[in-house]
């Protein structure tokens, strides 16, 4: 069976979803709930209805498009993303999935397919942490992996809690309600730009995603004593920003420690109390990202870190309080997942190498519930997060072909 791609129709689709936006083209600034969000979450459900999709939305405003089956009882194919976007960010990440998997399922019912599963496009709620300072909010939700009530408190920069932010948005059920069923998928895939440099430096067509990395974050605060840059003297001082830069540096030593390439350690956000030139810093904030593959050695950088802080508070006569944010499982795919994605990959001709994600997805969330797979294409200079990013279109058409045949495999009715 033959399965053609409507390119020109999902590149117009694409380029109409990022006009919703607060930032000026070529970035997209979409945020969970903002007016634009809203906007675009109107028009993705007008092109689902389009397409004979049934739509549906829990609590907290994931949005699911479901393909009815010839056996509708038995456990549906998700695939999708989110459209949610950083300020200032590109076009494409998550996109791809939301659009990409919409079109494969398009691309399915031009050809006659009919699947025996339901297939279900969903498009996340919030995967980017840009507003309440947690990513993949509404995938934990679905599996489970974030209660309710902690949820529900989550607070944005306004101060404004998750639970009235929501509900002014327009959903107003019980955040009871989202958690799926266990048995609600019998399969997962999720197409997605590389956000790396990978496959194109390689010159391989597509990745199939072995395994997620388990993302850790937590906020390491440390509190000085401030005062006049020129009254008071160097010895003696309890600068929080020296503290601070020995703790970054240590959390840079750590990670390259492990002598895993998997490890990764970022601090993102340093911010610095009074910041004044010249007055010496009292307090701040540090914002820790750390990812690995393994959790356990993982977690052992964590501990190293930790007994760092402690050591510089003690030498510096600092105080430092740690708060982790989260601390997720590594997630693995399913070799059956995989064996479909391959053969379909075979079908069509197309190169594609095994590879790891370093970046966190909602798929990582949708395996504690589900077997899960992920499928890359690649972006130019492995550019992500940034208004230059960019994949071809024949990239992306590569990417729905071989997820559409993954779909109609996927779909076959075989055991309940």
């Amino acid at each position: 069976m033959i399965f053609e791609v409507d390119q020109k129709r999902l590149d117009g689709e694409i380029e109409t979803l990022a006009a919703f936006s607060d930032a000026e083209a070529p970035a997209v600034t979409r945020v969970v709930f903002s007016k634009q969000d809203a906007k675009a979450r109107a028009w993705l459900k007008e092109r689902c209805r389009e397409a004979g999709l049934a739509i549906r939305e829990d609590a907290v405003g994931n949005t699911f498009a479901r393909w009815a089956g010839t056996r509708a009882e038995l456990p549906a194919v998700g695939t999708g993303s989110h459209v949610d976007a950083i300020p200032h960010a590109g076009k494409y990440d998550g996109v791809v999935g939301v659009l990409g998997g919409f079109e494969a399922i398009r691309t399915l019912q031009r050809s006659g397919f009919q699947p025996e599963r339901s297939i279900e496009l969903v498009i996340f709620t919030s995967e980017e942490p840009t507003r309440f300072g947690i990513g993949c909010l509404g995938s934990r939700l679905m599996s489970g992996t974030l209660s309710p009530s902690e949820a529900a408190g989550l607070r944005d920069a306004e101060g404004d809690t998750l639970e009235a932010v929501r509900r002014g948005a327009g959903f107003s059920g019980s955040l009871d309600e989202v958690r799926l069923p266990g048995d609600y998928y019998s399969a997962w895939v999720e197409l997605h730009i590389e956000q790396g440099p990978i496959l194109e430096r390689e010159g391989v067509s597509l990745g199939l995603v072995t395994s997620i990395a388990a993302p850790a974050s937590f906020r390491i605060t440390i509190e000085g004593e401030g005062g006049h840059a020129g009254g008071r003297l160097m010895p003696g001082r309890r600068d929080a920003l020296c503290a601070a830069a020995e703790i970054i540096l240590a959390v840079e030593r750590f990670a390259l420690g492990t002598g895993a390439i998997d490890t990764v350690a970022t601090v993102g956000i340093c911010q610095v109390h009074p910041g004044a030139v010249n007055s010496i810093p009292s307090r701040v904030q540090l914002a820790v990202d750390l990812r690995d593959t393994d959790a356990a050695r993982r977690d052992t950088v964590l501990r190293e870190i930790e007994v760092a802080c402690g050591e510089v508070g003690e030498r510096r006569g600092v105080k430092i309080d740690w708060q982790m944010i989260n601390a997720d499982a590594p997630a693995q795919s399913s070799p059956e997942i995989l064996a479909a994605l391959t053969a379909a990959c075979e079908a069509e001709g197309i190169g594609f190498k095994r590879m790891v994600s370093r970046a966190y997805h909602d798929s990582s969330f949708m395996a504690q519930i589900a077997p899960i797979a992920m499928l890359f294409i690649p972006c130019r200079g492995g550019v992500s997060h940034r208004p230059d990013e960019y994949s071809s279109p024949e990239e992306i058409s590569r990417g729905v072909r071989v997820l559409a045949r993954t779909l109609a495999s996927l779909s076959a009715g075989g055991k309940s």
